[in-house]
């Protein structure tokens, strides 16, 4: 007698019912189970067969594949959240026609039903599909043709890919789909990866995708359709991403769609870009990320802006001049000569204007030119370089020109609210401390700004306000500063084992006062240890207000010969300011 397993409600309140020759009868009280009377059956009857099946509904007998469906309460195949492995009865392999369990007169046909008939094995282990199924193709019933390769292969199981769900729909039953070609233009599918998602079909249990092979098991895995496989690869390029995995796991997640590891990927290099430098990574990085990386709020910024300007020229001689192999630390050096020798065949415009500079444009643009030109030797770079366009600089200096007359009258007390400035033109900066210690800091762009000292211990982080004097006295003044700090500690690849933030934070000074912005107490921090941080000290709102207030007494030139003397009142007495760039500093 073969039990069958729960039938549905209407059929329980029968003594025995019967399709045809077949008679079933209750093997328990409440008639919640049913039997079949193998004694009236004229052939051998069919065991109980356990798929692997991976969270899919099989109905193996209709001319269609049935998609996914969840258990029932009275019918329908046992199943436990977060395991694949699915136990099914007759009645669920039986088609989802009209009146299923209707007339006692209707015949049913079980081997036509099942597609496949397994004799006698009550039960299909995971060794045993994988192994006698899978591996020595044993009761075929399709053959997979693909790269030069045949795989012998069951319906039944194929049925779990998506790809195949939909290619065997109306081919279930017909003799020609017995043999399937495939014609893959993918480069990256190869034989071993498409043999790998073909014989994870017959296992319950993963098995291990090593990284350097991930690649081409999500992209057969994503053409073949197979949800647990691509999950898999998911969790995979997640735990494994380095200097040498993140930029073709990046390419990767966004054409397949793997958003969570994109965004660790993306992560991953706005932390490692300028910490941990490297020529075989610059080279990978095209042009549409970089554009991303530089745009960002979050990027980790060793030293200061000038210095993301100086890793921009870098990755731009890298991507020139692709066959290029040395030391990190020679980059700069071969790039500068690079530029140079380049330059000297090109007259009056920036390397950016010419053909081969244009497709950088958008990257650059994204540098944040007013905490570079406050400093006087990063100024000078600029201009001997000459890679930036001169119309990108002249409102630039006009603009901090503007804010320095406003910041020596004490007009200016910096922005009263926290807002998008600090992510969109904030200053962005950063150090690395190699050991513990106490330790103070000061960037070029405070000396423009506002004059600020950045003190470190291992209890906190401490902002303190310089004195500013004019004609011998010391200047009284009130001061905004929205800023957010960052502490970061790295392993080996670059994973980040170690985050601390403020957050975005408002602080407001007097004179000479000091203000403990960070605790410290209570962490163990291990070294060395990243420190970054984010500074907003003018509000673009109060700049527009008084360009616009003052524009009228600030004469502002288009050409340098049409300008009045350095002495003349609208100047400042230490400071000269012409238009014509190349002229400024000499």
């Amino acid at each position: 007698m073969l039990e069958i397993g729960h039938l549905p409600e209407r059929q329980r309140q029968r003594e025995n019912f019967s399709f045809g020759d077949i008679t079933w009868q209750p093997v328990d009280v409440d008639h919640s189970r049913w039997a079949l009377n193998t004694a009236a059956i004229p052939f051998e009857p069919l065991a109980v067969i356990s798929f692997g099946c991976r969270g899919h509904n099989l109905r193996c007998g209709d001319s269609s594949l049935a998609e996914p469906a969840q258990p029932e309460d009275n019918a329908g195949p046992s199943y436990i959240s977060g395991s694949r492995k699915h136990k099914w009865s007759i009645w669920d392999c039986v088609a989802s026609t009209p009146n299923i369990h209707g007339s006692r007169n209707q015949a049913v046909n079980l081997q036509q039903v099942f597609g496949i008939v397994y004799r006698k094995k009550p039960k299909l282990s995971s060794k045993y599909a994988y192994q006698t199924l899978f591996l020595d193709g044993k009761d075929s019933d399709v053959r997979i043709h693909a790269l030069g390769r045949i795989w012998s292969l069951h319906k039944v199981f194929l049925c779990q890919s998506g790809f195949f769900a939909k290619m065997l729909k109306n081919t279930w039953k017909e003799s020609h789909s017995h043999v399937v070609d495939l014609e893959i233009k993918n480069e990256d599918i190869d034989v071993s990866s498409l043999h790998f998602v073909f014989g994870s079909l017959y296992r319950e249990e993963d098995l291990p995708i090593i990284p350097r092979r991930v690649l081409h098991v999500l992209a057969a895995a994503c053409l073949l359709q197979v949800e647990h496989i691509i999950r898999q690869c998911n969790e995979t390029m997640n735990n494994s991403i380095t200097r040498e995995t993140v930029c073709s796991y990046y390419t990767a997640a966004e054409t397949y769609g793997l958003k969570s590891v994109k965004t660790r990927c993306f992560d991953w290099l706005l932390c490692n870009l300028m910490t941990h430098p490297n020529v075989e990574l610059y080279k990978e990085i095209d042009i549409k990320l970089m554009y991303l990386l530089i745009s960002s709020a979050d990027l980790l910024v060793m030293r200061k802006e000038m210095d993301i300007y100086t890793t921009l020229k870098e990755w731009m001689f890298l991507c020139l001049n692709p066959s290029w192999k040395g030391p990190e630390k020679q980059i700069l050096t071969n790039a500068n000569n690079w530029l140079s020798k380049h330059m000297e065949c090109i007259d009056d415009i920036s390397f950016l204007e010419s053909e081969e500079g244009l497709v950088f444009q958008p990257v650059f643009k994204k540098l944040r030119f007013q905490h570079i030109i406050c400093d006087l030797s990063d100024t000078a770079t600029l201009e001997r370089d000459r890679l930036i366009p001169l119309e990108w600089l002249a409102p630039i200096y006009k603009q901090q020109w503007l804010a320095l007359l406003q910041e020596q009258e004490h007009r200016e007390i910096g922005p009263r609210i926290i807002s998008e400035e600090l992510e969109d033109c904030g200053m962005r900066c950063g150090t690395m401390i190699s050991r513990d210690g106490d330790y103070s800091w000061k960037w070029s762009a405070f000396r423009f700004s506002f004059p600020i000292s950045i003190t470190f211990t291992n209890h906190s982080i401490i902002f303190r306000q310089s004195p500013q004097w004019r004609d011998g006295c010391c200047l009284k003044h009130i001061r905004n500063v929205v800023f957010k700090i960052t502490l970061v500690c790295f392993d080996s690849n670059g994973k980040v084992t170690f985050s601390k933030t403020t957050g975005q934070k408002i602080v407001t000074f007097e004179q000479n006062e000091e203000q403990i912005v960070m605790k410290l107490d209570g962490i163990v921090l291990s070294f060395p240890l990243y420190i970054f941080f984010n500074f907003l000290f003018l509000s673009l709102g109060n700049k527009e207000h008084f360009a616009n207030s003052v524009s009228t007494n600030v004469p502002f030139f288009a050409d340098a010969e049409k300008a009045p003397e350095p002495n003349n009142p609208v100047y400042s007495t230490d400071f000269t300011f012409k238009l014509r760039i190349p002229n400024i500093l000499k």
